[in-house]
């Protein structure tokens, strides 16, 4: 069992990696001294994969778990599946006694992760993560959040999990697009604070594409130590913790723009990483050629990296109501080259975006 540690005072917590273990989730739970009473939040999908298996295990370690499942798709992350989570936990009588399991990728972590955060003022929840983007990225750190009409996660909670519970055999039935839409995140964090990482990224791109288990261990495991290190840090994003939302603020936009679902997250990041890296290199902080390892190492893992053809304005006005947006300004997280980035304060949103968006 691989584990990575995130120093926050008595929020620390661990997160745990390995290879077929959802078994012993239920005894790794009792060390934790986990409430007896869970309810384990998830999707059709991955409960017909991992449902049974992860009840079983929680029954065999004495706990009593209730399955509730909502609809799979970044558009039922919303105020309606959030309330139809209260309601289950209310009609079933759960109490600040019991505790929560988020089983399946970034959409359940994040909503079921709200939920645990404000049901009864909070109850505890282990996040166990089934998609790569989940496991390198939205399980750690306690972001929780649903979106709203107007803009992604604008509702939402800092809540970190007791624990992260890792199994990389799920990612055996992911689908090919989806393990490429996790590695944007993996991308990320070496372009942002690991150079070296970025350059095994490069070495490695067969083996994490045919899943080899050291290549993917690896990666996740260093993903999730440079992340951890950044929120042990700033756990609220009060400085360093926004680097993380590399090629986020223009990515949101598209998600946005495109209706949730037609882009995956990290395919929005990755085009997203694109435009911020272009616009560092126009600036002067990042070379042409880095600007073209990180798009030739993106499309390596046939993720797009040209921004689809919405009109400026309407790339403007959904940055604008970007969460990053204080005042008027916008705040975009620039590279120095591979391995360094920094905050940048962006005043005018048209001038600098214009020349990486089609003018319809």
């Amino acid at each position: 069992m691989e584990s990575v540690d995130v120093h926050l005072a008595e929020r620390s917590y661990s997160i745990l990696i390995n290879s077929d273990s959802l078994a012993s989730l239920g005894q790794e739970l009792s060390h934790l001294n986990f409430p007896k009473r869970v309810a384990v939040i998830s999707n059709p999908t991955v409960d017909n994969l991992y449902g049974s298996m992860t009840c079983t295990s929680l029954e065999t370690s004495g706990f009593i778990p209730t399955q509730f499942n909502i609809p799979d798709g970044e558009n039922y992350k919303s105020i309606t599946t959030l309330e139809s989570i209260y309601d289950f936990l209310i009609e079933n009588e759960f109490d600040r006694g019991c505790g929560l399991i988020a089983l399946g990728g970034g959409v359940i972590g994040d909503i079921a992760g709200f939920a645990a955060a404000t049901f009864l003022r909070g109850i505890p929840y282990v996040q166990v993560p089934t998609t790569l983007l989940a496991q390198v990225d939205s399980s750690v750190g306690g972001k929780t959040a649903i979106n709203h009409p107007l803009g992604k996660n604008l509702i939402g909670a800092f809540y970190q999990p007791e624990m992260v519970f890792i199994d990389i055999t799920t990612l055996n039935t992911l689908e090919p697009r989806d393990l490429s839409a996790g590695m944007a995140e993996v991308i990320k964090y070496g372009v942002i604070c690991d150079s070296n990482f970025f350059c095994w990224l490069e070495d490695n791109i067969e083996n994490l594409k045919n899943r080899k288990p050291e290549s993917i261990v690896y990666a996740i495991r260093r993903s999730c130590q440079l992340k951890g290190e950044i929120v042990a840090r700033d756990e609220r994003e009060g400085s360093v913790r926004a680097f993380l939302n590399y090629g986020h603020t223009f990515g949101h936009a598209i998600e946005k723009l495109s209706g949730y679902g037609q882009f995956k997250h990290g395919e929005a990041v990755a085009i997203g990483m694109v435009v911020a890296a272009k616009i560092a290199a126009g600036q002067g902080f990042c070379l042409p050629q880095e600007v073209q390892r990180l798009s030739d190492l993106l499309s390596a893992f046939d993720l797009p990296i040209d921004p689809p053809d919405f009109s400026l304005e309407e790339y403007v006005v959904a940055m604008q109501r970007d969460k990053k947006v204080k005042q008027g300004h916008l705040t975009m997280v620039l590279n120095r080259g591979i391995g360094e980035c920094f905050l940048h304060q962006v005043d005018d949103i048209s001038a600098v975006f214009s020349p990486f968006v089609k003018h319809l």
